[in-house]
């Protein structure tokens, strides 16, 4: 075959159709970027992302975030609820959208609280599952 043939240029050019697969560790980094991003976008105050890994068997990690009013609390969630679907995640479950203190996204390995402020004090999520609750277990 002479120089340059598509044969050639194609085993010079590497393997076909092979990508190298994020680990689980940056699958979850960049799923929670994604997350996070979409919260600021939406003006969300007091961005909070957890690691809940061998902590808690429902996710691995949890991100909390506060809205002022209902309606940018149900707006968040639903353009977040938009960009999970569209980066591939099908099964998003969201509770408490209709206008509520509280709306829950379970996105799989992440799952994401957005809160009133008052709700956001009087569950405590963060005193829970963060740093304190590190200091729990070791005490």
């Amino acid at each position: 075959m002479p120089p340059g043939t598509p044969r050639k240029k194609a085993a010079a050019a590497g393997p076909r159709g092979r990508r190298e697969t994020p680990s689980p560790a940056e699958q979850l980094d960049r799923l929670q970027s994604l997350i996070v991003e979409s919260l600021e976008d939406d003006k969300a105050e007091d961005v909070v992302a957890l690691d809940l890994a061998g902590r808690a068997a429902f996710a691995d990690r949890m991100v909390i975030a506060t809205g002022l009013a209902d309606r940018q609390i149900s707006a968040m969630a639903q353009h977040l609820e938009r960009k999970l679907h569209d980066s591939g995640i099908r099964r998003v479950q969201v509770e408490g959208a209709g206008g509520s203190d509280w709306v829950l996204i379970d996105a799989g390995d992440i799952v994401v609280h957005l809160f009133k402020p008052e709700a956001r004090a009087l569950y405590g999520l963060e005193k829970m599952w963060g740093i304190e609750f590190d200091e729990a277990l070791r005490g």
